[in-house]
This record gives C-alpha cells, sequence and structure tokens, in this order.
C-alpha cells in the first residue's frame, strides 16, 4: 500500500472528526467512525439516508437551498478554509453544535456530484462562549449601575 492510500484510509477511518460524503441529491454515501461516534448513528443507518438525519428541521429549508446552489455552480464559501458553525442534530434527537468544511466533489464529466465534509462537535466550546458572554454583560450591567 503506497503512502497517499495509508494516509487516506487512516483519515477516513478516524473517530476525531465526522466524515460525511453525499452525492448530489443529499444522501449520505460514507459516514465514518468519527460520524457515528458524534451524531450516533451507525453506518448502515445513515448510508442512504438523507442529511435531514442530523439536520434542525427549522433550518432545513435553508440548508437545501444553499446545498442546491452549491450542486449547480460547483462553487461553496466553505471549501476554501472558512469554517461554518452550525447547529445539528444526534440520533438522541438532541442538538449539538457542529463546526464544518466542505468540498465539492466532481463527478466524471466535471459537474458538481456530491460534497464531503469534515465535521467537529464544539458543543462543549459554544456553551462555555455562551457563559462567557453571560458573564461579561452581568458585570458590565453591574458597572453601569455603579457609576
Amino acid at each position: 500500500m503506497d503512502f497517499r492510500t495509508a494516509l487516506g484510509d487512516a483519515i477516513l477511518s478516524s473517530e476525531s472528526d465526522a466524515i460525511i460524503a453525499t452525492g448530489k441529491d443529499g444522501l449520505i454515501t460514507f459516514w465514518n467512525p468519527g460520524a457515528t461516534r458524534i451524531f450516533g448513528f451507525a453506518e448502515n443507518e445513515a448510508v442512504g439516508q438523507s442529511l435531514d438525519i442530523i439536520i434542525p428541521e427549522n433550518l432545513r429549508a435553508r440548508h437545501w437551498e444553499g446545498y442546491d446552489k452549491v450542486m449547480e455552480s460547483g462553487q461553496s464559501r466553505y471549501s476554501h478554509g472558512d469554517l461554518l458553525a452550525v447547529p445539528a442534530l444526534i440520533k438522541a434527537g438532541t442538538r449539538i453544535s457542529v463546526e464544518f468544511t466542505m468540498v465539492v466533489l466532481p463527478g466524471p464529466d466535471g459537474k458538481p456530484a456530491g460534497t464531503a465534509a469534515v465535521l467537529r462537535d464544539v458543543t462543549k466550546k459554544f456553551e462555555e462562549n455562551r457563559a462567557l458572554r453571560k458573564k461579561l454583560a452581568a458585570a458590565q450591567n453591574a458597572a453601569r449601575e455603579n457609576t
């Protein structure tokens, strides 16, 4: 096995981050062990399903509007290093916070055939930042009242 193949296999089988690929139709075609760890769905439960299994219902229309634009244009602002932070659903039905980057997967004709995304659970960081913002706001309000 050559180095690139070994590297690819190691990354794709990692449990650290979720790696999810979809077809042009938005159906999941690849689901790694990291996706299972983060979202709770086994590979056989996720592959062939719509991304809706991890997208909160109130965000689905906006997601699919953006997804369709990416499939038409082949361009996404999140494939150039920009991170997108969004809420996501886990199998238990609760929300978590994830950050992700994605790339457009070209088909044999060079046109968009799907996407691949790397996602990381940042729920703890998100909650810590929210708590710090609340403390800061409370301290600023207390300082105003004392002046």
